[in-house]
């Protein structure tokens, strides 16, 4: 024990002289690592007092051992080969290189002689440690082996495929753990999930190949491959097979596709998943999208809106009739945006009803239609019977024809709230859009209150997060765009919480137009977008790119992330 605490010492001192504790955090640290049991450095860093990569450094040189780092790690087969997945996942390590009858591995921690000794008796060579950052060393594992490989590798000893189902199965909260030592596809899943909530991604997708099968993370609104083992595309069919029984979905159905949903429990989080199943030429493909309550819950400012936009869509939900548009592609955040308002207004004293397809989030106090066309329950329909039920609000997922637009115009003319989202660049277009779509003038500029266009920007991650000198005359449209953005702009460098991106988590940038009596008198008279437009913002209308340039100024995103998710509303 005076060993471990002159250890503890000598490193401690270390740190200080480096300046990168103080003698009061050092103090701190011997007493809280001395009370747990762990060493000063797990102590130091359990306490928030340093980092890894700060840590690190230092004590490869009081061990006098070698720190790299693994960024960009490239896995050589044959040294892998010669360590086996099940003991890079038990002592954390990944091998690096062989040469002269030494395996040279990485690690996060210095390994007891007892750790080096075991690990040289199931390798077959003497073991030269390095130090590595834990996360690197971690990501290393993944990227080398793929995710799950250590439950495939023990399903295909095992000779098991076999998918356990309990009576209950699909009709509860799953709770959703990596923890079980037994490999199952249950457990590689489960791996599956917490990866991909741990990464924040939105969507997972499986696609199978005549020869693999490919699994990717939507994160911040790109796809990202994630490393899986090459034997993976063997557990196919078990793989949608278990999903299918997660969502309570026909696991004997192969040619249609399918669309189910469940809900599971990760550490303290409860999530929705939707699941679609899509056949193709090759198998099965499925897509698994993560809907979380807590985006909806959070209120507008959450969602990226300003404090003036705020107040301006707080009144028009305040109102007792009127519609309110919500536009952008697929992807924009317009059903979050929706849900966000109706929660906002969603009181004992209204009566609020959705018709939906599908419904994304299950909300309390609110009565939620699900769209089944094979039964003949349509957009148009839901509305007409919602309306026998005595609503003060009203949303309609989407207006996607000149029926349901029909029937939502007259909805929001005859004293009712209703939300609704179309498919436009802008909000403008929209404006256009219903005339277009068959609706009298006349009705559109009497019933339509407000259109919000939106898009969805990633964050600058605010762990890299660097200034970056911009020579804005280089950059098309910001002259013009009337933002006052100074050439001291942000970036982000890059880092593993980031996944080396840049950007962590996205924003809304918003573009709102209120109907004044300009603006309806041009409907009237069925002008046209550009002129809509130019009405708008003669009334102070802020474009998307505006708002983006907004957010730039604060440091919150970047220019090209603007420019990107901007340039076909110009």
């Amino acid at each position: 024990m005076k060993n471990n605490s002159q250890k503890s010492q000598l490193i401690g001192q270390l740190l200080i002289d480096e300046s990168v504790i103080s003698e009061d955090d050092l103090q701190t640290g011997l007493i809280y690592s001395n009370k747990n049991g762990v060493t000063l450095g797990q102590g130091l860093k359990e306490l928030g007092l340093i980092n890894e990569s700060r840590l690190l450094p230092i004590l490869a040189r009081q061990k006098g051992l070698q720190f790299i780092s693994l960024k960009n790690y490239s896995p050589d087969s044959l040294v892998l080969s010669k360590v086996d997945i099940s003991h890079a996942e038990r002592y954390r390590i990944i091998p690096l290189s062989i040469s002269n009858g030494f395996l040279t591995i990485a690690s996060s921690q210095p390994l007891d002689l007892q750790n080096l000794d075991d690990l040289a008796l199931l390798l077959g060579y003497r073991i030269k440690v390095v130090l590595a950052c834990e996360n690197e060393v971690m990501d290393a594992i993944h990227a080398a082996y793929g995710v799950g490989a250590d439950t495939i590798q023990g399903m295909i000893k095992n000779g098991s495929t076999r998918i356990s189902l309990s009576d209950d199965e699909g009709f509860r909260i799953e709770t959703i753990s990596d923890l079980s030592d037994e490999a199952s596809i249950i457990k590689f899943i489960n791996q599956i999930l917490i990866k991909a909530f741990n990464s924040r991604a939105t969507d997972i997708h499986i696609e199978p190949f005549i020869d693999r099968l490919r699994i990717r993370y939507r994160v911040d609104g790109l796809l990202y491959s994630l490393p899986v083992p090459e034997k993976l595309k063997t557990f196919h069919s078990e793989i949608v097979s278990r999903i299918k029984i997660m969502s309570r979905l026909n696991i004997a159905e192969r040619r249609l596709p399918q669309d189910g949903r469940c809900k599971i429990k990760i550490s303290d989080s409860e999530l929705d998943l939707r699941i679609s199943i899509l056949p193709s030429i090759h198998g099965e493909n499925v897509n698994i999208r993560f809907l979380s309550q807590t985006s909806i819950q959070s209120g507008l400012e959450k969602l990226g809106v300003l404090e003036d936009q705020s107040y301006i869509l707080e009144n028009v939900i305040k109102k007792p009739y009127g519609m309110l548009l919500v536009t952008g592609p697929t992807g924009s955040g317009k059903t979050t945006t929706l849900y966000t308002c109706l929660n906002k207004i969603n009181i004992t004293d209204r009566k609020i009803i959705t018709v939906e397809d599908p419904v994304e989030y299950q909300l309390d106090g609110i009565t939620q239609i699900q769209v089944n066309p094979k039964a003949g329950l349509t957009f148009s329909r839901g509305l007409r019977s919602m309306l026998r039920h005595d609503p003060d609000v009203m949303m309609v997922g989407e207006i996607r024809d000149t029926e349901t637009a029909q029937v939502a115009i007259q909805v929001a003319l005859t004293g009712h709230l209703l939300l609704s989202s179309v498919h436009t660049n802008n909000a403008t277009s929209s404006i256009v859009r219903l005339i277009n779509m068959g609706i009298e003038p006349y009705l559109v500029a009497s019933s339509v209150e407000c259109v919000v266009a939106q898009r969805l920007v990633r964050l600058i991650c605010p762990h890299c997060k660097q200034e970056k000198k911009t020579d804005l005359s280089v950059v098309t449209g910001i002259e013009s765009d009337n933002v006052s953005l100074s050439n001291q702009t942000y970036i982000g460098l890059g880092c593993h919480l980031c996944n080396n991106t840049g950007y962590l988590g996205r924003t809304g940038v918003f573009e709102i137009l209120i109907l004044n009596d300009e603006l309806r008198e041009a409907a009237l008279r069925q002008a046209s977008s550009r002129e809509i437009k130019q009405i708008a913002l003669k009334g102070g209308m802020t474009t998307l790119r505006q708002d983006g340039l907004k957010k730039v100024a604060q440091g919150i995103t970047s220019i090209e992330e603007v420019l990107r998710v901007t340039q076909e509303t110009d």
